[in-house]
């Protein structure tokens, strides 16, 4: 093992140790914004539709504030290289952001059709991959875990007026209480060390 390897093996082990005494230190705080994470997840699962429509509502006011924030830049950087394709992409940011807070049933189906396009490209490039490595133990998985993106995304494409009601929401809840119950599992885990 070279000195550098030496170096960076130890930089690392300080920086786990460092951080694993921050989460012990702190445990209650990040138990309580798991517990919360949690909960709203199980909200966002219980009401798809209001969560769904918050996502878009949400996402077309950070278009707007990003696209405003972005202009506000570009203010004196006429002479800054591109400048007409960052005035464009302010232009974007703020026009799809009302778009998007005047019609969240278009919003909607547009984020729900970038997921269903999402889920066929990474269910293929899963398969692709899964056959590249088809040597490897449990190849499979990865090759299963393709199959069904792809099916999924069929799913979805053939009931796309009624998916993009839930869909998001649904996301939103399984994500939440995902990181939640993981947030919570470490703290926990830290606690008891």
């Amino acid at each position: 093992m070279s000195m550098s390897s030496m170096s960076v093996e130890a930089a690392s082990q300080v920086i786990r140790e460092a951080m694993r005494e921050k989460v012990k230190r702190h445990s209650f705080w990040y138990i309580l914004q798991s517990v919360l994470m949690i909960l709203a997840g199980i909200m966002a699962l219980i009401f798809p539709v209001i969560s769904s429509v918050a996502i878009v509502i949400f996402l077309g006011w950070l278009l707007i504030f990003n696209g405003i924030l972005q202009a506000f830049s570009l203010l004196d950087a006429r002479h800054v290289p591109h400048f007409w394709l960052q005035l464009v992409s302010v232009v974007l940011s703020v026009l799809v952001g009302i778009l998007f807070l005047r019609n969240p049933g278009a919003g909607l189906l547009t984020l729900t059709l970038l997921l269903i396009v999402f889920f066929m490209v990474e269910g293929i490039s899963k398969i692709i991959f899964s056959l590249t490595i088809r040597p490897f133990p449990n190849w499979g998985w990865v090759f299963a875990s393709g199959v069904i993106g792809i099916l999924l995304s069929f799913y979805l494409w053939a009931n796309t007026p009624v998916t993009a009601i839930w869909l998001l929401g649904v996301l939103l809840g399984i994500g939440l209480i995902s990181e939640g119950a993981a947030l919570g599992n470490m703290a926990w885990q830290a606690r008891k060390s």
